[in-house]
């Protein structure tokens, strides 16, 4: 019976490898298996900050409607709130937008959840 090697698809898999660690510094590019576990914890990295740049966007928006918020004299809060009540289905994204490049819009928005925002009890 003839001795089988995996020699053309190992070739392959380590060309592949090589692949997507060229750019690394040192062996890092140049060693199968630093390669390896380079390019391993990279993916790992890619995965996490794809989920992590969602929540730093979200973050950015709340930001900037919370200060589009307080100019306008009104809590973010009772402002998401109130165009809650109001059904206004706006996502933050663009809210944040709409505060940037047409304040005239936004302006309308904020008074449309003043309205069905909750008096104050104080």
């Amino acid at each position: 019976m003839p001795r089988t090697t995996v020699g053309a698809a190992r070739h392959r898999r380590k060309v592949r490898l090589f692949r997507e660690a060229r750019g690394y510094r040192g062996g890092r590019s140049r060693l199968y298996r630093t390669a390896k576990e380079a390019v391993t914890r990279a993916g790992v990295y890619a995965y996490r900050d794809r989920r992590a740049r969602k929540r730093q966007f979200r973050a950015l928006w709340v930001t900037r409607l919370t200060a589009a918020c307080q100019t306008r004299s009104i809590q973010y809060s009772r402002f998401i709130y109130g165009l809650k009540a109001a059904q206004v289905v706006l996502n933050r994204k663009m809210m944040s937008e709409l505060a940037i490049h047409d304040p005239q819009a936004f302006d309308a928005i904020a008074e449309l959840a003043r309205q069905h925002a909750p008096k104050d009890r104080g």
